[in-house]
């Protein structure tokens, strides 16, 4: 009883300073609350040392001739853009409405139109780039909706105000694992959409190359797309001007081979967004086990 109590006092303790920032300026608009994140996260990134070498550690191995200071830079930078996404995800509600925000383009767009035509499901996939959340804004705009797959937080405050904000955005949300995945096999067989961030490490994954060096990759949607003849479309949701307008890129669907093939080319499409655009990318996942780079 005493360890519970202690861990969830250590749960709260850790969700608490977040909490305060997202309540404590309700008063002021939309815009200026995911400002005033977006700035709160890039001091953390400054100020908090195990913050930002985690980040440098990651993005020296994509960046090892950028000086240590414009890193540093970056860093703060990714945090004031992963602010400002976390305070949208948080509030998606409300961020699906501002349809003056989305600027949708690409020919994955219209692959995902005519797939829905004939009754078909679509796998739409991303990483944790720019504002992924748009994506699914800019399905629901066009009177479709996605669901998502997401990996349950351990911390239960956290969990239950996140997953509160991606249900807002489109049913259903698919915990990983068994039952998830037998959930998501039923919802795409009956002409559903799924959408997928396929940028996080999966432990029995197969080594790819990431920006440069092997990252352990889940196959499962492109194992997916084949074995029931699905769409697999790259979807990006790209902040651009002050941050306030996303254009949302559908890419063309990946074609149809084998897993690794269709894996691999996703990872090439989000590496060269990510080259694009490095801000924009939440470097502290994680992504890679050895510093070893591929050719």
């Amino acid at each position: 009883m005493l360890s519970f109590a202690l861990k969830s006092f250590a749960h709260y303790a850790r969700y608490f300073p977040l909490w305060s920032a997202l309540t404590v300026v309700r008063w002021r608009s939309f815009d200026e609350r995911s400002r005033g994140l977006g700035t709160t996260f890039a001091a953390v990134m400054r100020w908090f040392p195990p913050a930002s070498r985690r980040f440098d550690r990651e993005a020296r191995r994509v960046f090892p001739d950028m000086r240590r200071r414009d890193r540093a830079r970056l860093g703060q930078e990714m945090g004031r853009q992963m602010g400002r996404t976390l305070f949208e995800i948080y509030h998606d509600a409300e961020f699906q409405t501002q349809h003056g925000k989305f600027r949708a383009s690409g020919p994955g767009l219209d692959a995902l139109k005519e797939a829905q035509a004939s009754g078909k499901g679509v796998i739409v996939v991303s990483g944790h780039f720019g504002q992924w959340e748009a994506v699914r804004a800019v399905i629901k705009m066009h009177g479709y909706e996605s669901g998502a797959v997401y990996r349950p937080h351990k911390n239960r405050h956290y969990e239950r105000r996140i997953r509160a904000g991606i249900e807002a955005g489109g049913k259903p949300i698919l915990a990983t694992g068994r039952v998830g995945t037998r959930a998501l096999v039923r919802h795409l067989r009956d002409g559903g959409i799924i959408s997928i961030l396929l940028d996080e490490k999966y432990a029995e994954g197969e080594p790819l190359p990431f920006l440069g060096s092997d990252a352990l990759t889940s196959l499962s949607a492109a194992q997916l797309a084949l074995k029931y003849d699905l769409p697999m479309i790259p979807a990006y949701g790209v902040r651009i001007e002050d941050g306030n307008v996303i254009r949302v890129d559908f890419e063309a669907p990946i074609p149809h081979s084998d897993s690794i093939t269709m894996t691999r080319a996703f990872n090439d499409s989000l590496s060269a967004r990510i080259m694009a655009n490095p801000e924009q990318w939440y470097w502290m996942l994680r992504r890679w086990d050895a510093p070893r780079r591929v050719i």
